[in-house]
């Protein structure tokens, strides 16, 4: 079921409520930090760890790496996990109504400064690793991160790290002293380096020209030592070390550069997440101003990670902060969204981020209404550090400079103080269809629904002329709602009748109302499923509202699941086994103890098993125009023989060239498959001759199959 095809929809108005006052809702139980599967009612809070706060002087690096007065924004400044800790412990953060925290990558990065033009550059951010199961020292120790981790679960708060399994660090082919070599360490023993690389940890393709999502794989990324994920060191290595993240009680990761790693990797890299210990993770897949990719949507829909929402952010930005799209330009966006992503609600919605201008361009109006839209937005959203105090700044590095305030009077800061909270007290607001009630150039007027609960939220971009609204109509019951930002952003009460008509009002120029209703769920409603990729005894979570407090029956399609494999049911949560039915994509939904049924959550894939990543190479498979070479076969993984569900188009310009084609892709381990390759054009499929092929995937590892087209 895809969320916006309910955009549209009539809703059935319930009249049975007159009320002359709406009072703020009773917060619905909290998911905590417990509940690591399902961000949906959280609001994320992006920090750059080394320019938040300086906790501990002591672990600041010495010489040239270090600026003290961060006036060189490409070295380091000294925050750290303990400064964190401080605000944690200080109540910015809770204050806030911050519920996540996604910090900068903690792994262990290389120690040279690098002299680029002229300019001295560090690892401040994170993102040059040498040793991803240590600790980086300059944010502190693994007992500091375990302080951190207890410090925010201690305030229900979650924490996501940052991981970037693309590359190490910077390297140079034919420079083997340059920076350190994008040396690769485990636990401090070298594996290697990017020069005599005589175990091929790496790549060695050059570096890419963004001309394909081939050659951004399988080149480097700038001068980055990419890594090569075919490699079963490289393989077994990554996953051991996410594994101890995960074990040192981390509730969610963010993936860097998941447009240039190998899909099919990716897959079995959040196979061995989910079927291990599943946390939401979410990963970065750039996209420009009104750029669209079907290849972003399908990777957010096949390989079990949500994404970053760009498409969000993008035009977000355009309709708020530059002015060169309109209201109908962001109908347009949730509406396309919501049809592309088949888990909509899953993806991670913002403003900007450290890779992107600062939103701030001077008016604060503007960046307001852009938090108090991604706020109450469908998705998971994301504040950078320092946009509650305004910050500004052009590109990398200027858009990551030391927070300059932990002030708590900002409007910024307490726009996200009011309506934070509300993702967790209406549920609406965290897993509800969106329809727009009002539009014109300038504003919007949008419900948010859910069951029986419902939020109307409304926008005027225009800083100048105020609106007449009249001939709204709403889902809300009749009554009088006060604003949920109390004014804050110049919004008033609306008043709505018996048929669901809302009274005439005047929205203010640049205000910003939320007004919403949290009623009592006798029927059940899923809002959420996680993770939505697993092996068949996983337990997943479901969330909610009207389940009841009773064990009901749990539904896989048609497979019901009851008793002991529903291992907790609570009326807004329910956490259950996945039962050993065909692997395969499956509709969830649940029927109550009474057996009234739920709504359906669809995509939800069941795994053959854990899995390995397997490059299947072709040679000699020539093609007519139109054509590209795909992989099929006898599992679930490689689409059961389904051409429409196929693997592919394959590569065929790195790695190896035309007419040699190939692709890495995640297959069940130790499982013995019989495939075969076909050529499509379009919805027309020819199939290779001879019999098919059986090939026995490794229990671990990674393995190559290279074989002839068969005519």
């Amino acid at each position: 079921m895809k969320r916006w095809t309910r955009f549209t929809a009539a809703f059935t108005l319930s009249l049975s409520l007159a009320l002359s006052v709406i009072t703020p809702a009773q917060a619905a139980p909290d998911t905590s930090v417990t509940n690591k599967q399902n961000f949906s009612t959280d609001v994320i809070y992006q920090i750059f760890t080394d320019r938040f706060s300086d906790g501990n002087a002591a672990n600041n690096p010495s010489g040239s790496a270090y600026s003290a007065n961060c006036s060189n924004l490409r070295l380091y400044c000294g925050g750290d996990w303990q400064g964190i800790i401080n605000k944690i412990n200080d109540g910015y953060l809770t204050g806030m109504g911050i519920t996540a925290i996604w910090i900068s990558q903690p792994v262990e990065n290389i120690y040279s400064v690098i002299n680029y033009s002229g300019v001295n550059n560090t690892a401040y951010h994170g993102y040059w690793a040498r040793d991803f199961k240590k600790a980086n020292p300059y944010y502190g120790t693994m007992t500091e991160f375990s302080n951190l981790i207890s410090a925010a679960h201690a305030k229900n708060i979650k924490v996501i790290i940052d991981f970037a399994p693309n590359h190490t660090s910077p390297a140079s082919s034919d420079q083997p002293s340059f920076a350190e070599n994008g040396k690769l360490y485990n636990n401090g023993t070298l594996l290697g380096g990017y020069t005599n690389d005589t175990q091929n940890l790496f790549h060695h393709n050059g570096g890419t020209n963004f001309s394909s999502t081939e050659d951004g794989i399988y080149r480097n990324l700038y001068d980055l030592a990419d890594l090569n994920h075919n490699n079963s060191t490289v393989d077994k290595y990554l996953k051991d070390a996410i594994k101890m993240w995960l074990d040192l009680g981390i509730d969610g990761i963010r993936v860097d550069a998941v447009k240039h790693m190998p899909f099919g990797w990716q897959k079995s890299f959040m196979a061995t997440i989910n079927n291990y210990k599943p946390v939401f993770t979410f990963g970065e897949w750039f996209l420009g101003t009104n750029e669209v990719s079907a290849e972003n949507h399908q990777f957010a829909n096949e390989i079990g990670m949500s994404l970053l929402d760009f498409r969000f952010a993008q035009k977000t930005r355009q309709v708020f902060r530059d002015g060169t799209d309109n209201m109908y330009g962001l109908k347009a966006m949730l509406e396309g969204t919501a049809v592309d992503y088949a888990q909509v609600d899953d993806q991670v919605t913002f403003i900007d981020n450290h890779d992107m201008e600062r939103f701030q361009t001077g008016s604060n109006r503007k960046l307001e209404q852009a938090l108090a839209f991604t706020l109450t937005s469908r998705g998971v959203p994301a504040i950078y550090y320092g946009t509650e105090q305004y910050m500004a700044g052009g590109n990398d590095p200027n858009n990551r400079a030391r927070i300059p305030s932990f002030s708590t009077t900002t409007t910024a800061y307490n726009v996200i103080k009011k309506l934070a909270p509300l993702r967790k007290s209406n549920p609406a607001i965290a897993y509800g269809s969106t329809q727009e009630r009002w539009i014109n150039n300038d504003v919007i007027v949008y419900e948010r629904k859910f069951g029986s609960s419902t939020a109307v939220i409304a926008i005027n971009r225009n800083l100048n002329t105020s609106a007449s609204i009249s001939g709204m109509v709403t889902s809300l019951p009749a009554g009088t709602y006060s604003d949920a930002l109390g004014g804050l952003l110049g919004g008033g009460s609306i008043t709505a009748g018996g048929s669901g008509t809302v009274n005439a009002f005047t929205l203010a120029a640049g205000a910003v109302a939320v007004w919403e209703k949290t009623s009592a769920q006798s029927t059940p409603v899923v809002g959420h499923v996680g993770p939505m990729m697993a092996k068949a005894g996983t337990t997943i979570t479901i969330d909610g509202r009207g389940f009841g407090a009773v064990k009901g029956t749990v539904y896989f399609g048609t497979t019901a699941v009851t008793g002991s494999a529903i291992t907790s049911w609570e009326d807004t949560q329910i956490k259950v086994k996945i039962p050993a039915v065909t692997p395969g994509k499956y509709n969830v939904r649940i029927g109550n103890a009474g057996a009234v049924q739920s709504n359906v959550y669809d995509n939800f894939e069941v795994l053959t098993g854990d899995q390995v990543t397997v490059r299947f190479i072709v040679n000699n498979a020539t093609t007519t125009l139109g054509q590209n070479v795909y992989l099929a076969g006898s599992v679930s993984e490689l689409g059961n023989w389904d051409p429409a569900k196929a693997i592919g188009p394959l590569y065929n310009k790195v790695i190896t060239q035309y007419p040699t084609w190939y692709y890495d892709v995640s297959v069940p381990a130790g499982a013995t498959i019989s495939y075969k390759f076909l050529k499509k054009n379009g919805s027309t499929a020819t199939w290779e001759g001879g019999s098919n092929r059986t090939f026995t995937a490794p229990a671990s590892g990674t393995a190559t199959v290279n074989v002839n087209w068969q005519p």
